[in-house]
């Protein structure tokens, strides 16, 4: 581990590779699991401005579990996330003709119906990031479903961080992310 401003990085964010396969895992993050993504609290405005354009990408079952349960849901700790659709895939979630689950918020996005692209927990993935009272945690999310993401990775010889650079830039600013670069060379 080791900080950056006000953030606590774990090594594995510069050690272990990354790259998504979605021909291997179909989008698996997307429909597996317990809980929807995390909506940070500054999102929620987004969601709902951007709705309108993507309600007409979604599916029926998906647009229902919005309608019944909101935009987003509460957890028991009081963080937001994303509905599910029966307890299984994000609400938001679309298929293409060979079952790969895509995000259509994303899809709206790049149609360019919306600006905004989606939940930055999404683009984050697999890093986590969890906020404490002093300070944010930035993690690796080891999961099974992303075994072939680590191969392709490492096949590619592409870190966690690189492949999520554009979000990390995103969420925690360059000057941040140019503090990885230097912390990745000197390790």
């Amino acid at each position: 581990m080791f900080q950056i401003g006000k953030t606590i990085v774990s090594e594995d964010i510069l050690t272990k590779d990354f790259v998504c396969n979605l021909k291997a895992c179909k989008g698996a993050c997307c429909v597996e699991g317990e809980a929807g993504a995390p909506v940070d609290p500054e999102e929620v405005s987004q969601l709902e401005e951007v709705y309108p354009s993507v309600k007409p990408y979604l599916r029926p079952e998906g647009i229902k579990s919005i309608e019944e349960q909101g935009l987003y849901v509460s957890n028991d700790l009081g963080e937001l996330e994303t509905p599910l659709v029966n307890g299984g895939e994000c609400a938001y979630v679309t298929f293409d003709d060979k079952g790969t689950a895509l995000c259509g918020i994303e899809a709206a996005y790049r149609d360019g119906k919306t600006k905004w692209k989606k939940p930055i927990s999404c683009e984050l993935y697999p890093v986590r990031v969890q906020r404490y009272s002093d300070f944010a945690a930035v993690n690796y999310h080891r999961w099974p479903i992303c075994d072939d993401a680590c191969s392709l990775g490492k096949q590619l010889q592409t870190p966690i961080y690189k492949f999520v650079k554009e979000a990390l830039i995103k969420k925690f600013g360059e000057d941040w992310y140019a503090e990885i670069e230097k912390t990745a060379q000197d390790l």
